[in-house]
């Protein structure tokens, strides 16, 4: 809230709504006449953000939509220009505590991780049909998993005896097949990167990131911020690179005397972040302690 310095009458956006914790936050600060537009590409959390924002009314508008069509969305709800955009990447407990989607590691049900069950393909469909190199090169890529060719042989192998159709078995496979916990790494459940990977890939979130920073920045009135909220290095690296190449602007080679492109920087970094969380905050909440935040403010035109 900090970074993103909503003011009354603002126009802001949440472009992952999630279970509405942010946007209640939002609406809070840019009352009594600002207006917030939230998006999420999973249709569970529209139904029960709508629920907790309800006492809003028209202050609160949703839409069922991933946040790489936040340029379109915006400029159809009358949110363009905006004074503020917040992007929180990580997986809602509502997602994880389901067991129908596959999220978690002991979700008996599906394996599913779409974030949108109406589109895409489902993690088992990929599992059950990509050969061992596949799987090994969507681990290391998305996961950066370092027992990535082990882990893909071991269900290769699993598979030919009985399908892996459920997050439970999937885990239970990978934790056979990874070696025990390395020194010096964090203790994690072994599947854990190789969750990640399927998701990403699931859900195409890399592209729809860099979708979505691009449109954000030319939705900003000169002034507006955003915030993005990351939980792994793949993520963070495009944030960072991102917003270091909106601030740098001139992409010419520095051998050129002078400017040849035209480009002009449009961001400048808001002081205090990029932010990590405190101990409290981790001891609180152990699932935010990857979490970290950059924010940025858009520069006049």
């Amino acid at each position: 809230m900090q970074a993103l310095a909503p003011r009354p009458g603002s126009l802001q956006i949440d472009g992952t709504l999630g279970g509405g914790g942010h946007a209640a936050r939002i609406l809070e600060a840019i009352s009594p006449d600002g207006r917030l537009l939230g998006l999420d590409a999973d249709a569970h959390a529209i139904e029960r953000s709508a629920r907790r924002l309800a006492p809003y009314g028209d202050h609160a508008q949703l839409r069922h939509a991933n946040f790489s069509a936040v340029g379109a969305v915006a400029a159809e709800a009358g949110f363009d220009p905006a004074d503020g955009i917040l992007l929180d990447l990580g997986l809602s407990s509502d997602q994880l505590a389901d067991a129908t989607r596959g999220f978690s590691f002991r979700a008996d049900g599906p394996l599913d991780m779409r974030f949108d069950p109406t589109r895409g393909t489902p993690a088992s469909e990929l599992v059950a049909t990509l050969d061992e190199v596949e799987l090994a090169a969507l681990f290391r890529r998305f996961g950066e998993e370092p027992f990535a060719v082990r882990i893909a042989r071991a269900i290769v192998a699993e598979r030919r005896v009985e399908p892996i159709d459920t997050a439970r078995r999937l885990a239970q496979v990978v934790e056979r097949a990874a070696p025990g916990r390395v020194s010096g790494r964090r203790r994690v459940h072994p599947a854990t990167r190789v969750f990640q990977a399927l998701r990403i890939a699931v859900n195409s979130e890399l592209e729809a990131l860099e979708v979505a920073l691009t449109a954000a920045v030319g939705l900003l009135r000169p002034g507006g911020r955003i915030v993005v909220l990351t939980y792994h290095s793949l993520e963070d690296r495009i944030v960072k690179r991102f917003i270091a190449a909106e601030r740098r602007g001139c992409t010419c080679p520095p051998e050129l005397p002078i400017c040849v492109c035209g480009r002009r920087a449009r961001l400048r970094i808001v002081p205090g972040t990029p932010a990590t969380p405190t101990t409290d905050e981790i001891a609180a909440n152990p699932r935010a302690r990857s979490a970290r935040l950059r924010a940025a403010e858009r520069l006049a035109a």
